[in-house]
């Protein structure tokens, strides 16, 4: 049995917040594992103002429950990986370029990844062409096979803050200290911001970041 590899062409769907041509910052936000655009989005409202919050879904949906009624969506899975992250720096890179372009010149690019939004976060602005000012890593692990030499290059001058529920069983504190350690031994600033929540959106803390 040989395998085999053919790009084809595919419809890649986003959802937005905020006005294009009045906007101060785009927000590019990147949902968990198993959660659709939109429904993510709604964590965003209210905080628009003079912001563009763009949430691009995962390329893979799939049924959530038994009854096949809930949808989710999926960055990745350990399934031909090189080629599906290749695909998604490429969907992320040329979402970014097209978004931007209908914004005022200049128009600084903010990430924030949730879950399993942070890996994929880190690997496109690791490996992709996009550059971002801020990134915001909440509730989510690096990725371990991200070229160190990736991060010191293209996020050194990336202001990096991590985000950590105390009561986060999913992603424990012991996963935020790893995170710490990898960015210190890169050499690339951050800081990190903990709430009294799980793994979950804190609606203030949450505000505080974006609006800033």
């Amino acid at each position: 049995m040989e395998e085999g590899s053919i790009r084809v062409p595919r419809t890649a769907r986003y959802h937005l917040l905020g006005e294009a041509d009045t906007a101060r910052a785009l927000w590019v936000v990147l949902h968990g594992y198993g959660q659709l655009a939109r429904y993510f989005l709604r964590n965003f409202e209210g905080l628009k103002n003079d912001l563009l919050i763009v949430a691009p879904e995962g390329l893979s949906r799939f049924y959530t429950d038994i009854g096949h009624t809930r949808v989710g969506a999926t960055w990745m899975t350990r399934e031909d990986r090189t080629h599906e992250i290749a695909d998604q720096i490429s969907y992320l890179d040329l979402l970014a370029d097209t978004v931007l372009r209908s914004c005022p010149p200049g128009t600084p690019l903010h990430v924030l990844g949730f879950s399993q939004g942070v890996a994929t976060a880190c690997r496109w602005l690791g490996l992709g062409r996009a550059h971002a000012q801020r990134l915001v890593l909440w509730g989510g692990s690096l990725p371990p096979d991200l070229p160190v030499n990736a991060w010191t290059v293209q996020l050194v001058t990336t202001h990096v803050e991590l985000v950590h529920g105390i009561k986060d069983t999913l992603v424990p504190g012991s996963v935020v200290a790893a995170s710490e350690a990898l960015l210190r031994d890169a050499g690339i600033p951050h800081e990190t911001h903990r709430f009294d929540g799980g793994h979950e959106l804190d609606p203030f803390l949450l505000k505080r970041l974006i609006t800033a």
